[in-house]
């Protein structure tokens, strides 16, 4: 017992120093980060993750879940800007058999998958317009109606979203829904790139 205590706060204190359930970093920028995560994690909050490609917003979404009261449940990512369309919206919220060519059996979709846990949307400045409003009602109402069903599916889920893009002036250009905007940010944490840390 006192051999586990101890690798327990020797754990504790090398993540407070130098990185936070894989992200590593000593910089203040970094730091001040970490203390964000140690806050938010515990809480329902929806978080909204900045950063250029490659700045490690996936670290973030999987730290923020490891280390919140749905660690027991799915950590499911998906990339927005990977799919088309109706497959996003099939992929978002599942479908059912034979709702469009191809659909030979009914299909959960992630929002279902990741019940009682995590989704991840990536790259979320990416989504259509008509799938923002479909988002907007699963955040607003916790329900999700899967593609080719009129019937709602109750769902318990925690949303990250991720973004290189600068949302604010895609909601005034008008191809990013103003309400979904504030909606998802309502924790924002910024990633700095390696360049402006280079004490890192």
């Amino acid at each position: 017992q006192k051999l586990v205590r101890s690798n327990v706060e020797l754990k504790r204190a090398l993540d407070k120093r130098y990185g936070f359930e894989g992200i590593i970093g000593g910089s203040e920028k970094i730091q001040a980060i970490f203390d964000v995560l140690r806050q938010v994690s515990p809480s329902h909050a929806t978080v909204l993750i900045l950063g250029e490609s490659g700045t490690g917003k996936e670290l973030v979404a999987k730290a923020i879940h490891a280390n919140s009261p749905r660690r027991g449940g799915h950590f499911v990512p998906l990339n927005c800007a990977a799919l088309s369309d109706t497959v996003l919206e099939s992929e978002l919220f599942g479908h059912e058999k034979g709702a469009f060519t191809g659909a030979v059996q009914t299909r959960k979709g992630r929002f279902e998958y990741a019940d009682k846990g995590t989704l991840f949307l990536d790259e979320i400045g990416d989504l259509p317009a008509n799938v923002q409003v479909k988002l907007l009602r699963v955040i607003e109402y916790g329900e999700v109606f899967r593609v080719g069903s009129n019937e709602p599916v109750r769902v318990d889920v925690r949303l990250l979203a991720a973004t290189h893009k600068d949302l604010p002036t895609l909601v005034r250009e008008g191809t990013f829904r103003e309400d979904l905007y504030y909606r998802l940010k309502v924790v924002t944490i910024e990633i700095p790139p390696l360049r402006d840390r280079v004490e890192d």
